[in-house]
């Protein structure tokens, strides 16, 4: 993130139970080598990394874990 959210994102992500989220990253460095690795075994047709152990994907559900998510309300879909 390049700087400070307004204060009016900032509420909205915070009602939403998503500020966490916004500050992911902040203060790590990014390991572009790893990134970039990571680039070239993706696999856009099948959404898989293609690994030398196999393929491997991430899920909805490994995001939720990762980041701690809350899945406790009601589906969104379309505009909002």
């Amino acid at each position: 993130m390049s700087g400070p959210l307004s204060p009016l994102i900032e509420n909205y992500l915070r009602e939403v139970s998503f500020w966490h989220v916004a500050t992911i990253g902040r203060g790590c460095k990014l390991d572009s080598k790893l990134i970039s690795a990571l680039i070239e075994r993706w696999r856009p047709e099948t959404h898989t990394f293609h690994l030398p152990c196999g393929e491997c994907t991430i899920t909805l559900e490994d995001v939720q874990l990762q980041l701690g998510l809350p899945v406790d309300g009601s589906t969104l879909t379309g505009s909002v």
